[in-house]
Order: C-alpha cells, then structure tokens, then sequence
C-alpha cells in the first residue's frame, strides 16, 4: 500500500526537524513526503534543505493557503494519485520507529477500517489496576485490567451524572465525550473522532471530502469534524500500536479568549454535524456540561497559576455560549 505523508508547519523548524529525525529511522517509509509551510521565513525551508529528506517534497505557501485547513487541503491536491493512505500527523510530533509499519497494517488487516489514529505515549495516563483495590467510580475509569484518574472537570461531571455514556472516542447523543484515550493494551478500538496530531485515511475518502473551511484560521475541532464525516466510509480505529510523543509547541496557537469562545461555538458546531436533531435531553446536557465547563475554568483564576489565562478563556466561553443563541454557526 503506497503512503503519502502530509506535515503542515508554521514557524517550527526545530520541532519539524526532531520530527523528521524520527520519519527518517522507519522501519516502513513514506512513498512521499510533503511539508505544507506557512511560515512568513525561511527558516523551515533552509532547515529542510540541509536534511536531504528522500521523497520530500517541500511547498512554502502564501498568505492566502496559511492556516491549517487551508494548508491540509493544499497538500491534498498535490498527493500523487497513486496514493492508497495519505497521513497527517502535527508538526510537534516524534514517532516510534515502527509508526507506519503499525499504520499499514491497519488498513490492510480489515477493509472495512477508513481512518486510523495514533496513541501519544507521552500523554496517556493509564496504569494496570492494583488487585484488591476499590476505585471510586466517580474518580477513576476502569477499562480492561487498567485504570485512568478523572481530572477535575470529568469528576464534577461523573458527580453529577452528566459523564458519557459511551467509551473512549465515540460521541454521546450530548456530545462531551470521554477524553482518557486508551490504554497502551496493543489492541484496536472503533471510536467516532480520531485526533489530527495522528490520523490517516484511505485516499478514497479525500477523494469525496475536503476540510471544512468553517475551521479555517487556528481549526480547533477540525479533527472532529471530518472524522465524524469519514463515517460514511467504514470505521474509524485507534491502533494502540501506532505510537508517537506529542509535545504541544506553544506558539501559533490562538489567544485564551479565542481559544474558549472556539471551544464553544466550534463544540456546537460539532454536536450538531453527528446529532443533527438532538432530543431535549441531549438538548439540556450539551448545555448544562458546557456552562459547568466554564464555571470550573473561573474556579481556576483562584486555583493555578496561570490566573489571566484561566480568567481569559472563561471570558471566551462564556460570550461563546451566549453568542449561540444569535448566532449559531452554519
């Protein structure tokens, strides 16, 4: 199966080049290789060429494609038409020597699997439980011999009874799902939404959908949202064996106030494309978990050190919330 691997950058050459280090020691190597930059240097571009990176093609794009839907979909109509997966991963990331090797397999294993996701091993936060040991329910999930520790918001929620009724991955009639990933158990996991730090799918379904331009600028839920479109096209997996580290690069990345009105109106937006006619139920806890969302961010003002942050991104959330009753997104 031919693989085309697509990296949207902007103004990270030294994460792009820890990035491509890893790409380079693969025991299965990308058929080609395209660096989508949006950077207003050239920085990442002298970086590139100094590497030598077989089958790279590099594009440094102009103001009118910067932005990560448009750069994503600016890659797409440059993949070679050969292509059978095309993959994306964040520019931030380092992969595991046998990330593609795990990724193919995937796909050729069950033809019924569109889009796969990776697992950040650095992130997850899963540990075997200890025998003999009870876990409060509302403090701790427990899925397959391993258990995760809630964090604060998933607390209040399981406390209240506004948790998801469904696994990791997959979407609850109310949205608001589970975000505990999976346990490094080796396994495959059908999930609704796979993340764009780690996701591929079969060129079948780039043949049929682009990104959303509603996302252009930062694109926060962009993942989400195709995801949830990719549907269509068979199963969506989380391989626990396509194994990465995701550092989350500080710059580029919008505002706290953005970042929370995004969080809203972009979350609407989402619940909305999977549940297009939801009940009143539904209805009631989409909104009921986005307003204690926000009163737990105000809480943090008091309780981290990061107080204008937390100050500034419920400031967001909270005009995003009401903006919805004006101005839904369409």
């Amino acid at each position: 199966m031919k693989l085309s691997l697509i990296i949207c950058t902007y103004m990270r050459p030294q994460s792009l080049q820890q990035l491509l280090q890893s790409v380079q020691v693969q025991t299965v190597f990308p058929d080609e290789i395209l660096i989508i930059d949006g950077s207003v240097n050239q920085e990442t571009e002298q970086m590139i060429a100094q590497k030598k990176v077989a089958n790279l093609r590099y594009f440094l794009v102009p103001e009118s494609f910067r932005g990560l839907t448009k750069q994503r979909n600016f890659g797409l109509d440059h993949v070679a038409s050969t292509s059978d997966i095309i993959a994306f991963l964040d520019d931030d990331t380092e992969l595991s020597p046998t990330y593609f090797e795990a990724l193919i397999d995937t796909f050729a294993t069950d033809a019924t699997i569109s889009g796969v996701g990776g697992v950040a091993v650095n992130e997850n936060g899963w540990s075997l439980t200890v025998p003999d040991t009870k876990y409060d329910a509302n403090r701790y999930f427990q899925f397959e011999g391993f258990v995760y520790k809630e964090g604060q918001r998933n607390v209040v929620r399981n406390y209240l009874r506004l948790h998801s009724n469904v696994g990791p991955g997959k979407m609850p009639e109310y949205s608001h799902g589970k975000t505990c990933g999976f346990p490094l158990t080796g396994r495959i996991y059908e999930v609704d939404l796979l993340v764009g730090m780690s996701f591929a799918f079969r060129k079948m379904v780039f043949d049929s959908l682009r990104f959303s331009t509603y996302f252009e600028g930062y694109g926060l839920y962009e993942d989400a949202d195709f995801s949830i479109r990719a549907l269509q096209f068979g199963k969506n997996v989380i391989n626990t064996k396509v194994q990465l580290n995701h550092y989350h690069h500080p710059s580029g990345r919008p505002n706290s106030y953005k970042y929370g009105k995004m969080v809203v109106r972009n979350g609407w937006y989402i619940w909305r494309t999977k549940n297009a006619n939801p009940d009143i139920s539904a209805t009631f806890k989409w909104h009921a978990i986005t307003i204690l969302l926000t009163l737990i961010r105000f809480t943090n003002t008091f309780t981290t050190t990061k107080k204008k942050e937390a100050f500034a991104e419920a400031a967001g959330r909270t005009i995003g919330w009401w903006s919805l009753w004006f101005n839904k997104p369409n």
